[in-house]
Parts: C-alpha cells; sequence; structure tokens
C-alpha cells in the first residue's frame, strides 16, 4: 500500500488524479510566493494565510486555503511527501471524489480546531499537516474497524508512524498542534462514512 511501485509519473498521475492534483498545487504554489516571488503569490498569500482575528470577523475561507500554503521548502516538500506516501491507496480504495471531501474535510477540521484552541488574536498558520494527520486518523481507524482493507503489516506501519507523529507534535518547535490533533480526530471521526464502500488497495489496482 505504501511502497510506491509505479513505473513513471505519467503512470502515477493516472492512478492518482487529486493526489497528483494536490502536491501540484503545492508545489505551484511555492514557487509563486518563495521562488519567483511574484505579486500574484504574495497576493495568494496574503489572501490564504491563516488567520484566527480575520477568522473571527468574517474571513472563513481561511479555514480552507491555508492547507494550501506552507512555510518554506522543507514544510511543503515533507507535507507533500507524505501525500505521495499515504494518499494513492486511500484514493484507489475509496475512489477520487471520496478521497477529495476527505482530505479536504480534515485539512479544515484541523484549521477549525487552531481557530478554537489558538488566541484569536493576529495568530498565523499554513500547512497541509491537518489533512495529513487526517489520512492517518482515517487509516487508523480502518486498522481497528476495517481489518479488511488493510494487511496487518501495513497496520503495523500505520500505528508505528502514527504514534512518531504524535511524539514529534510536541516535541518539535513551531508546530500547529491543535491542526495535527482536529485533523487526526476528523480523520478518525470520518472513517466509518470515507470507508463506507472502499474496497482492498489491490483490487482497485
Amino acid at each position: 500500500m505504501f511502497i510506491r511501485t509505479e513505473r513513471s509519473v505519467k503512470e502515477f498521475l493516472h492512478l492518482y488524479p487529486f493526489v497528483s492534483t494536490f502536491i501540484i498545487i503545492n508545489l505551484i504554489i511555492w514557487i509563486l510566493i518563495s521562488v519567483f516571488q511574484t505579486s500574484i503569490g504574495f497576493y495568494i498569500y496574503n489572501f490564504g494565510v491563516g488567520n484566527n482575528l480575520l477568522v473571527h470577523i468574517g474571513e472563513y475561507w481561511r479555514l480552507v486555503t491555508p492547507i494550501f500554503l506552507h512555510a518554506g521548502f522543507g514544510h511543503m516538500l515533507f507535507n507533500s511527501f507524505a501525500l505521495v506516501l499515504f494518499g494513492p491507496a486511500l484514493e484507489r480504495m475509496t475512489g477520487s471524489m471520496t478521497f477529495v471531501v476527505a482530505y479536504m474535510a480534515t485539512g479544515i477540521a484541523g484549521n477549525i480546531g487552531t481557530y478554537i484552541i489558538e488566541p484569536q488574536s493576529f495568530y498565523t498558520h499554513v500547512g497541509a499537516s491537518g489533512a495529513i494527520y487526517g489520512l492517518f486518523g482515517i487509516y487508523l481507524y480502518m486498522t481497528f474497524f476495517r481489518k479488511d482493507l488493510i494487511d496487518p503489516m501495513n497496520a503495523q506501519i500505520i500505528r508505528t508512524i502514527f504514534i512518531i507523529g504524535l511524539v514529534l507534535t510536541f516535541i518539535r518547535p513551531n508546530i500547529n498542534i491543535a491542526a495535527h490533533i482536529f485533523g487526526f480526530i476528523g480523520g478518525f471521526a470520518l472513517g466509518p462514512i470515507i470507508l463506507k464502500r472502499a474496497v482492498p488497495f489491490f483490487i482497485r489496482r
């Protein structure tokens, strides 16, 4: 499930269109903001950055747009790499549109959690970590309640990575803890709905 065996980028794009789309969006926005430093890029960042005070006064789109913004190349690369590893199996198992709903809904859950927990001042945040942890939440639900969808080896991988990710959430600096936790809770809670019609990964292949 989590070992990539696609023979080319073209095959990856064909098999996982929305995983690919999210990664491409992350990359394009990062290039516009950080590499070319275009006026469009700065506008996108200022328009989309998560800001609790601005959400409080009605700019609710900021519960969505931070999912596609990142604080530097390393941040963007880490989240995109996590999406490459853990997104494809879920997209194939659930179908592309269900995967989009799962990714966006858990990312929004992480941002709502940030709004609730963090100060309603000029606290700002960016990143897809809430959505990534949302995927972990769905997979962890799978390991407990939909064992027909995941083999024991991959279930152990998910549990191990989740524990490592949870520890890092609390010990690494500059981490949006609320986004990680609420994204994960959102994924676990959505598990029964997202996985209702899912089939094992190898069948979709």
